[in-house]
């Protein structure tokens, strides 16, 4: 079997690479029957020279290879036919924008595996940055807190080589008596919350941030019963009640921004699951967050702040409460959202070097297992030239006339 690590091709420019030359020595330490080619590349994170130094053939020309190995979507006219590909596909929900991609993925009888769609028998996604879209999202909302208030200002995180210089460029302001408010349980919450015990700041259960004042910054983490209660009354602490019943669940979420002043969206919203906060609660003078981290990034939906994805270039725009438009967010009246929808491209290297820890563990080993955990049979979306069983349902999208 062999794997090519593919070329970046979409733009703006993608940074990441699946495996970093020291991960791919590991993996062919691991797989000894495995060979891996590099494709070459002018803007990977790491140099053709690194991988060349470390033994790998690195060429113009991966047609050879068996599974082509990338990050972000193929353009439709660099895939190779007959070939099985990784890459985020940005298919699964019928994505108007790359219909003809997977249209063109199955006239060219490709075997497409995403990213997303690499999960365990429980539906659990198995790999993905989200831990480094936290890490970069935290970073980036105390960045838009200093140039809304001009407290501090932090440099941009992209030139900073890795989570340890940010957090260490996070250590050098000083943080006034602020409420921070991390919602998720996930890689996204748990990065986030890295970010503010590497800065040190104090952690407060659900009561005393909602009840206590302190003289010093704190933050509380909260997941969907925190947020949500029953329509009925009944009080379950089953968190599969609420994914199995979103539709039984109203939102409890105000009650949190009464008091907090830097709001950090880290969790997975799930079609029929209740809004965060609406419009209309932005407008209530109850609602006191100042500061809008929304690196779950769901443009127009639960969290009502978030109008659009920002981009690394621009990553901060401000919300007009009263309007529910877009205005300056120096504006005296502007709550300010950072919602930039890939987080992880401005942290390259630790995102590539975690998200191939991920790869070595749950894809490879499948390859020469015989699928023994069926990794690869669920995350196939085409073969031979159509969608496999637990995609049929994009039949009418891949197929959609012009």
């Amino acid at each position: 079997m062999k794997f090519a690590i593919i070329k970046e091709r979409k733009n703006p420019p993608d940074r990441r690479v699946v495996f970093s030359p020291s991960k791919l020595v590991e993996a062919k330490a691991r797989f000894p029957e495995a060979a891996f080619k590099v494709e070459s590349s002018d803007i990977r994170v790491f140099t053709d020279l690194e991988y060349e130094s470390k033994g790998f053939e690195v060429s113009e020309d991966v047609s050879d290879c068996d599974v082509m190995i990338g990050v972000k979507e193929v353009p439709i006219e660099a895939l190779i036919p007959n070939k099985k590909y990784f890459f985020f596909s940005h298919t699964i929900k019928k994505q108007p924008y790359n219909r003809k991609l997977l249209k063109a993925i199955l006239e060219k009888n490709i075997e497409l595996y995403d990213h997303e769609t690499i999960v365990n028998k429980e539906g659990f996604r198995l790999i993905g940055f989200g831990r480094y879209a936290g890490i970069v999202g935290v970073y980036n909302g105390f960045r838009a807190w200093g140039l809304k208030f001009n407290s501090w200002e932090l440099p941009k995180a992209g030139p900073l080589p890795n989570q340890a210089a940010l957090i260490n460029e996070l250590r050098k302001i000083e943080v006034p008596n602020i409420k921070i408010l991390l919602t998720g349980s996930g890689k996204v919450a748990n990065g986030s919350q890295e970010m503010l015990d590497g800065m040190n700041i104090k952690s407060v259960s659900v009561q005393d941030y909602l009840n206590k004042t302190f003289n010093e910054p704190v933050y509380c983490k909260i997941d969907v019963l925190d947020y949500n209660k029953r329509k009925d009354g009944k009080v379950i602490n089953d968190v599969f009640d609420f994914f199995n019943h979103p539709e039984a669940y109203v939102s409890n979420f105000m009650r949190f921004a009464k008091v907090t002043d830097y709001f950090i969206a880290g969790h997975f919203y799930g079609d029929g699951a209740p809004y965060l906060y609406t419009r209309e609660d932005v407008k209530s003078p109850d609602f006191n967050i100042k500061v809008v981290a929304d690196i779950s990034c769901d443009v127009d939906g639960p969290v009502a702040t978030t109008l659009r994805a920002s981009t690394i270039a621009n990553p901060i725009y401000g919300y007009d409460p009263q309007t529910a438009s877009e205005i300056d967010y120096k504006d005296e009246n502007a709550i300010v959202v950072m919602a930039v929808d890939n987080l992880p491209c401005e942290l390259p290297k630790d995102a590539s070097e975690g998200f191939g820890d991920m790869f070595l563990q749950h894809v490879i080993p499948a390859f020469f297992n015989g699928d023994k955990d069926g990794v690869l049979q669920r995350a196939k979306i085409t073969e031979n030239g159509e969608l496999t069983k637990g995609f049929a349902y994009l039949k009418d999208y891949a197929y959609a006339s012009e």
